[in-house]
């Protein structure tokens, strides 16, 4: 390589050092601002994640303190009593105070925090029919008839996620109002059903073995 060549290589060497210092003092400031909003997302992130953790801990502690009382229908008031945050664990207080009013043995209690549930429109169709579910165990042969009737067939049709436990309060009804064979041949049949639970079928063996029942046909 002549001096020429090497004296143009380093000339060009320079005019491009000197560009891109031009470049960088005129749009620097935008690589810098991208790090600082990248550094300061992850931060926002995992300030946001702590907040949370400690919500849920501190929602856990009050539920867990609320129903550390001895008596059902003082861990009812102590759950009542507290504030949720958000539809979710508003719920789940719901679903437990219920359960406790129904040990205390305030049954309308029970089904009356149950109702609310059911009827609001603002939650999951899960929620709103497990509640309907309870409300007819728990209230029996108190709620009116027609009500119940309604509420399990809707619930017992196909596609429902409660459908064979709905069936099986169906088969359970028949059998209090004397038709034990319908009742039996129900629980037969929800026996032999794909969704039934291995829970739901020993149970429903169970009953049938009480029937008389001893195979799957009825």
């Amino acid at each position: 390589m002549s001096e020429t060549d090497s004296f143009i290589d380093e000339v060009t060497d320079e005019v491009r050092r000197d560009r891109l210092f031009a470049m960088f003092r005129k749009y620097g400031w935008i690589g810098i601002l991208a790090v600082l909003l990248i550094v300061g997302g992850a931060a926002w992130n995992e300030w946001q994640k702590a907040q949370a953790e400690a919500a849920a801990q501190a929602f856990g502690d009050k539920v867990a303190a609320a129903l550390s009382n001895n008596e059902a229908a003082a861990r009812e008031t102590a759950l009542t009593a507290i504030e949720p945050a958000g539809p979710g664990r508003a719920v789940l207080l719901a679903f437990l105070a219920s359960a406790e009013a129904e040990k205390a043995g305030d049954k309308d209690k029970a089904v009356s925090t149950l109702k609310s549930i059911a009827d609001n429109g603002g939650l999951s169709q899960t929620y709103r029919q497990l509640a309907q579910l309870k409300m007819v165990m728990i209230a029996g042969d108190s709620m009116n008839a027609g009500e119940r009737d309604t509420i399990l067939s809707s619930l017992a049709s196909p596609g429902g996620t409660y459908r064979t436990l709905a069936m099986e309060q169906q088969a359970l009804i028949m059998v209090e109002a004397g038709k034990v064979d319908e009742g039996a041949k129900l629980l037969s049949q929800i026996r032999e059903d794909a969704e039934a639970t291995p829970a739901q079928k020993a149970r429903i063996d169970q009953m049938l073995a009480t029937f008389g029942v001893t195979n799957a046909e009825g």
